[in-house]
């Protein structure tokens, strides 16, 4: 079957043109075939089982039918699943079983949706490569000599190869975004808050976001109208403001006022990229948008700021994991202290490590003022800088990635480069704001994104933008790779 939109397998679904049974069947077919590694856990059992009960509603003509009854997803895998192993692509958590849903995996299950299995990822989702999972590294499938990007790499590239129609991925620092880019589908960030975080294992909890990964604009927003909504059990939760974020993606861009920061486009932005780019401003200005360049200098201090709130956040966090409560356990050690080490020590990754140490480092008694209070000081200045500029402008326009999926294994020696593959993307976690990637071409046979950044809940907004400029470059529908 052609890799079509969510919601035009939605629309044959109610038609009976084809059944959910035998799309499962089909991916699941597809899935072990494939060498792209995007799962950790397959779940063939209980998701034909699903699609079956979708299938039984179809021909009843069920009223609590929806666009996802049917519809083969795949969750990352730091998003709880009851029953299911959920790892964090993590040694220490490699025999971990949930004994509850994370809040957005109950919402696709009451929307009738067919969970395939557990997205692979970074480490934790520690990572912009795919390469720190301890079940290997995932393949970008439009050169499986590139990565895929991450941390949700799995889950982009199994989007992309029609290993699913619709994943949930999280994003701390542009770890929806990034490999959306890369592996040339959608992937948004919502605003932070309209979507639970109950039941993800948190890496930055104020940075961390779940959001939708799918093959058309349209699609994100369909998923993010069943996963956006309030939930008791997060307190950072928030009631969205709209009932339905696609209700006006169809209405046109005339007269939208669109922004370009300059600090997004520099001398570390691949040539490809930037020459895309300016391919893609002109698409929006033939839509009627009016382009403007403006300056947000502080854009230059997001990566630092973040390198300092995300690892300090991430050893609160991570600090759980000793092997008494949560994690791997071991029978080599004499004591307590030794136990906990080796636990830590052969448990959690080089990467994973690494960021604890730096934040545990920035947290420690006499830094903590010098880094981590500095760090949130400038955050507040960022986003005081996000709200002036969104008082005349209705989206910030950027690249997505400011380079090209990059050769496996080519940065690992190099974390300082890795990291600033996602200097694009990290702003907008820093702020709290949504922002989607859509793709926007391609160089060498490799896709390039196109991000839309909007103000605080302006997630409706933004879609509408994407959307439009989708409808207008299509680079949505090339797929030129081999599927299985």
């Amino acid at each position: 079957m052609d890799l079509i939109t969510a919601k035009d397998l939605n629309n044959k679904l109610i038609n009976k043109e084809i059944s959910s049974y035998e799309v499962t069947k089909m991916i699941f077919e597809r899935i072990k075939k494939s060498k792209l590694n995007s799962y950790i856990t397959t779940c063939e059992e209980s998701a034909l089982k699903s699609s079956i009960e979708a299938d039984k509603k179809f021909s009843e003509k069920s009223s609590d039918i929806t666009p996802l009854t049917g519809i083969p997803v795949m969750v990352k895998d730091n998003i709880s699943t009851k029953n299911i192993k959920t790892t964090a692509a993590s040694k220490i958590l490699k025999d971990y079983i949930p004994p509850f849903d994370a809040t957005v995996v109950k919402h696709l299950k009451n929307a009738g949706a067919v969970i395939l299995g557990k997205g692979n990822m970074d480490e934790f989702a520690m990572g912009s490569s795919n390469e720190t999972s301890s079940y290997g590294p995932v393949l970008n499938p439009w050169d499986t000599n590139k990565v895929p990007g991450g941390s949700s790499g799995g889950a982009a590239s199994a989007v992309a190869a029609g290993e699913c129609y619709l994943a949930l991925g999280s994003d701390t620092g542009g770890s929806i975004r990034q490999p959306a880019s890369l592996c040339g589908v959608v992937g948004m960030k919502p605003t932070y808050g309209l979507v639970s975080r109950y039941g993800l294992i948190a890496f930055g909890s104020s940075l961390d976001q779940i959001g939708p990964i799918a093959r058309s604009v349209e699609d994100c927003g369909n998923l993010l109208n069943i996963i956006a909504k309030k939930d008791s059990f997060d307190s950072t939760s928030v009631t969205s403001p709209y009932e339905n974020f696609t209700e006006d993606i169809h209405k046109d861009i005339k007269n939208m006022k669109l922004a370009v920061p300059k600090e997004y486009i520099t001398e570390n932005v691949d040539s490809s990229v930037k020459n895309n780019f300016m391919e893609s401003l002109s698409i929006l200005s033939n839509l009627g948008a009016s382009i403007e360049e403006i300056s947000l200098p502080l854009t230059e201090y997001a990566l630092a700021v973040y390198y300092i709130i995300a690892p300090s956040e991430a050893s609160a966090n991570l600090s759980r994991f000793d092997g008494v409560k949560y994690g791997m356990s071991t029978k080599n050690a004499k004591n307590s202290t030794e136990y906990i080490r080796e636990v830590r020590g052969s448990g959690f990754g080089e990467e994973v490590k690494r960021r604890i140490l730096i934040g545990t480092y920035a947290l420690s008694s006499g830094y903590y003022d010098a880094y981590y209070k500095k760090a949130q000081q400038v955050r507040t200045l960022i986003i005081n800088e996000f709200n002036e500029a969104f008082k005349k402008f209705d989206a910030l326009v950027t690249p997505t990635s400011p380079i090209l999926a990059f050769d496996l294994e080519s940065k690992n020696n190099d974390p300082l480069s890795m990291y600033m593959s996602d200097i694009c993307t990290i702003p907008a976690n820093i702020a709290g704001l949504p922002a989607i990637s859509v793709p926007s071409g391609m160089s060498n046979n490799l896709p390039i994104g196109l991000q839309f950044m909007g103000p605080q809940f302006g997630d409706k907004k933004i879609l509408q933008i994407a959307y439009n400029f989708e409808k207008t470059a299509q680079w949505n529908k090339l797929n030129t790779f081999e599927n299985d």
